[in-house]
């Protein structure tokens, strides 16, 4: 028996998936689940160039603007909101398109992996989420990353020495369970997915790609990145939140605590995003069942959405893609598509 549908539309930062997610929503009718660990947070718009209410264009969006800065959000909270917000997309008999680049937020929820043994809520797990914690606040992050590379090296691989958050969860769930994560992850992955899904990865030329990034970061400056880090600092939001150790947010923010200059700070954000970018295609790489969409080959947006919906209609998410197709309006070309 076939799963319910499922649309994933993913790639890397600034390659084009806001504009195109919107054009395949309103194409099939369906609403928009944000995968993005930056959006869900109200008062963060600009640096994680959140979608303008009237850029959605009538269409519905779920996990934006959901959660204040000062909490915490992560794949198993991903996971439960995105399935909350499915089940009332299905009654309401439209199809859910995930949108977004985070990798591992969009595999927890196609492959319903279980992380029950990983979000051990006794107080033995408190402690040593702070032991860690202390780690490194006092002997650096550094400290940390070769902790895992003892335990874990297979999740050391994956995971940015800095991305503080993911390399705790990984020894938090070695020493809870005596067993590496890595290995739970792949024995996660082998599973059957609920859903009749289909999963597309947006790609650029690497040069175009990087040049987005750039302007778009760019952008964010002109359009008061700065002026909005320093609203949030003097809210009281710090550079230990999660929130805070954003790409654009921690630069700023080091800046504003008397780190460097400020173009140094613009040259960091573009340099990491830049990086970001380039780990995201691996990840995406290493993924199954991925239909890859190079944006550079086709002549226009109207041309991309159309092979969308053929693959939707092959896949038989969407029966009548075929004949949508003839309705699509013309005259939207790929240079529209927003960074």
């Amino acid at each position: 028996m076939k799963g319910k549908p499922l649309i994933i539309l993913t790639g890397p930062t600034a390659v084009g998936k806001t504009k195109l997610s919107i054009s395949l929503a309103k194409a099939v009718g369906g609403e928009i689940i944000s995968a993005d660990s930056m959006q869900v947070y109200r008062q963060m718009d600009i640096g994680s160039a959140k979608v303008k209410p009237e850029e959605m264009e009538g269409v519905v969006h779920h996990l934006i603007d959901v959660l204040d800065p000062g909490e915490e959000f992560h794949v198993v909270r991903f996971q439960q909101m995105a399935k909350e917000a499915m089940e009332g997309i299905y009654r309401r008999g439209h199809i859910p398109i995930v949108t977004g680049g985070t990798g591992f937020y969009i595999q927890a929820l196609v492959r319903d992996i279980d992380f029950s043994q990983a979000e051990d809520p006794s107080a033995e797990k408190g402690l040593l989420r702070k032991r860690l914690e202390e780690i490194a606040l006092h002997q650096g992050e550094e400290a940390l990353y070769k902790m895992l590379l003892e335990v874990d090296p297979e999740s050391a691989k994956s995971i940015h020495p800095n991305n503080r958050k993911r390399v705790i969860r990984a020894l938090e769930y070695y020493w809870l369970t005596g067993s590496p994560i890595s290995r739970h992850n792949e024995e996660q992955k082998q599973k059957t997915s609920p859903y009749q899904f289909v999963c597309f990865v947006l790609i650029r030329d690497r040069a175009v790609l990087y040049d987005r990034i750039n302007r778009r970061v760019d952008q964010m400056i002109e359009e008061g990145l700065v002026e909005e880090v320093k609203r949030l600092a003097a809210m009281g939001y710090t550079r230990d939140m999660v929130s805070m150790q954003g790409l654009g947010y921690k630069e700023i923010l080091d800046w504003l605590n008397g780190e460097g200059t400020l173009p140094e700070a613009i040259y960091k954000i573009k340099r990491d995003t830049r990086h970001f970018a380039k780990r995201q295609i691996t990840w995406f790489k290493r993924e199954q069942d991925t239909e890859w969409v190079s944006m550079d080959s086709f002549e226009s947006e109207e041309a991309i959405l159309k092979h969308l919906l053929n693959c939707c209609r092959e896949r038989g998410i969407w029966k009548d893609a075929e004949q949508e197709c003839e309705k699509i309006p013309e005259g939207n070309t790929e240079k529209e598509l927003e960074l």
